[in-house]
């Protein structure tokens, strides 16, 4: 049975095909409420109209300093309404925007620099001394916000000149996986256009809206919500997940209405909310990247009266793949929802057969929001982009582990490498985790597969009082003997990567 779920017309390329560029989406709300105010961090807000006028002034500045079309420029800053005219700003001068994260160390950010081979990279003006080699290392110039965002007269030169064709790349975002060095997503204005329509039908983000926004802008996940927020004529509100009673407090004091979440951030948000009166103006918290337990959905419900949760799936690779209804765990625990308008999802088999519902295989994406494949990989994208044998239309491969149900609704089940055989049992270590945070007094869980000659490895975060044997009797309640780890290990907390997920990475090294 052909388990292929199209939600809307497919192909779908003519809905991405009126030529909008992603800086577009911005100047069309600029023009329409260009006092509405767009973004806002401690230092201060701008209206849409002073977004979008900062964003000229950055396109001017860089053109003055020699950025062609087609350029690089590498934005390596926190979360702050800078960024924002930043990458727009790169965007309105023809140039890819590459947004990295300040927290990445200078070992891994010199190879992505190599990889990149950016003319620009924009540094906070306190960057330390390794970072800057990095970037001379490079051969690129380094400037700072306040450099590229000084309007003194630089505009009578002029900035809207160069406007780009819709398949011109406007980002690389670059992601890695669990033993991989970072790689660039190539993104195209064209599919980043249409992702950000797509998810903004199933989200609607509304003018009243306001996004609080603490992940971080260089995680794909953060990056759209300024795209989701112009879309919707919405408010911005930029803080930094690292500091959660700053977060809370933001929230509280400019009211706002939605929270996209990682596990790390929702459970501190509910810990830190149960402490005064409960926010009851947040509507909406989404949530993707990594998923919400059971009981931090509950803690979100009970946390924010009123709130909904919406679980999503998605991929750096074609950005988001499926969006489900709000609430949707309550009659379907576990989907992650249906197909975006004008895409497609499968679950294949080993030989790329299409697997009937209830069956776990391959997630395969088509549509349009399937990204351009990796900067300078061209074995890496033809592995993971491959042509589907039926239409030879390309499909993006995740690697990623999933089923379908009869309505179209996808249910994640983990990363290929997540899934091993023990005592003759298949099974991966989502579902060990789900069981594991079901524990009381649990509060993160990471299973570790079987990996160089060490047994499946259970590390988990608890309350205070939470022991070894009480976690394991609570798994030999809950799931069959094969799966019930020998032991585990109980810390204060675990590792997070910059993006808030469980670094698994830190963890398996711990391990050896």
């Amino acid at each position: 049975m052909n388990t292929a779920v199209t939600a809307g017309t497919f192909p779908a390329d003519a809905a991405a095909d009126d030529g909008t560029l992603v800086v577009d989406l911005l100047d069309a709300t600029a023009a329409a409420r260009p006092d509405a105010p767009a973004v806002r961090d401690d230092g201060g807000a701008w209206s849409y109209a002073q977004l979008a006028d900062a964003s000229r002034t950055v396109a001017a500045r860089l053109r003055g300093r020699g950025v062609r079309p087609g350029d690089r420029v590498v934005l390596r800053l926190g979360n702050r309404r800078e960024f924002v005219a930043l990458y727009y700003g790169v965007l309105r001068a023809g140039a890819v925007a590459v947004p990295l994260n300040p927290e990445l160390k200078p070992f891994v950010l010199r190879g992505v620099l190599a990889d990149a081979a950016p003319t620009v990279v924009v540094l906070d003006p306190a960057e330390a001394e390794p970072v800057r080699a990095a970037v001379a290392a490079c051969g690129a110039r380094a400037a700072t916000p306040a450099e590229l965002l000084a309007d003194d007269g630089v505009m009578e030169h002029g900035t809207d000149a160069v406007r780009p064709s819709a398949d011109a790349v406007a980002q690389l975002i670059y992601t890695s996986g669990s033993t991989s060095a970072p790689k660039g997503v190539v993104c195209t204005h064209r599919q980043v256009v249409f992702a950000a329509r797509a998810i903004a039908r199933r989200l609607g983000y509304r003018p009243d809206d306001v996004v609080l926004t603490a992940l971080p802008l260089s995680f794909d996940y953060g990056l759209y919500q300024l795209l989701l927020a112009a879309i919707g004529g919405s408010a911005l509100v930029l803080t930094d997940a690292s500091a959660p009673v700053r977060t809370l407090t933001a929230l509280r004091e400019h009211r706002a209405t939605v929270v996209p979440v990682v596990p790390s951030l929702a459970e501190l948000l509910c810990r830190l909310a149960a402490r005064g009166t409960p926010p009851a103006h947040v509507r909406l918290f989404t949530n993707t990247g990594a998923a919400l337990a059971g009981s931090t959905i509950e803690a979100l419900r009970s946390g924010f009266p009123g709130s909904a949760v919406v679980a999503m799936y998605g991929i750096t690779e074609c950005k988001r793949v499926t969006v489900a209804e709000p609430d949707v765990d309550r009659e379907r625990p576990g989907s992650v929802g249906r197909a975006l308008d004008g895409t497609t999802v499968e679950v294949l088999d080993d030989r790329g057969r299409p697997l009937p519902p209830g069956e776990v295989g391959e997630i395969v994406v088509g549509g349009p929001h399937v990204m351009s494949g990796y900067w300078n990989a061209p074995d890496l994208t033809a592995r993971r982009y491959r042509p589907d044998p039926r239409t030879g239309r390309i499909r993006l491969h995740t690697g990623d582990h999933g089923r379908l149900d009869e309505d179209g609704h996808l249910y994640f089940a983990g990363r290929l490498d997540d899934q091993f055989k023990r005592r003759g049992v298949r099974m991966g270590t989502p579902e060990i985790e789900a069981a594991a945070l079901d524990v009381p007094g649990v509060r993160a869980a990471a299973a570790l597969p079987p990996r160089d000659g060490l047994d499946l490895r259970l590390v988990v975060a608890g309350e205070d009082g939470l022991t070894e044997r009480a976690v394991i009797e609570g798994l030999e309640q809950r799931l069959e003997p094969a799966k019930v780890p020998a032991g585990c290990r109980i810390l204060a907390q675990l590792p997070l990567t910059p993006n808030g997920k469980i670094d698994r990475k830190a963890l398996e090294h711990d391990a050896h």
